[in-house]
């Protein structure tokens, strides 16, 4: 899968890229690496937004960067816009 980033995730990417959030970068980077070979990678976790759809009506799905952790850190994205694409939506904690 080729991932496409919407403005907002590229700049939570940016914001990570300070010294302080080292170890929560990495952890978003092997979370990405492993959405790009296989978004139904087991170690993701991921599924279907349930309370909320995308800017379009599409399915909003989310994949887990971190779990069992307060706070614990999300990717959300949704398929498209062409087959064989994903579209990071955004990256943070889970709301």
């Amino acid at each position: 899968m080729e991932l496409r980033f919407t403005p907002e995730a590229s700049e939570v990417l940016k914001q990570l890229e300070s010294p302080n959030y080292e170890v929560k970068l990495k952890k978003v980077r092997k979370t990405l690496g492993r959405l790009e070979q296989n978004p139904r990678h087991p170690g993701l976790n991921s599924h279907k937004y349930q309370s909320v759809k995308s800017v379009d009506g599409s399915d909003l799905w989310e994949s887990y960067v971190e779990n069992h952790t307060p706070g614990a850190w999300r990717i959300f994205w949704i398929y498209g816009p062409q087959d064989g694409q994903i579209t990071i939506v955004t990256i943070g904690p889970h709301p």
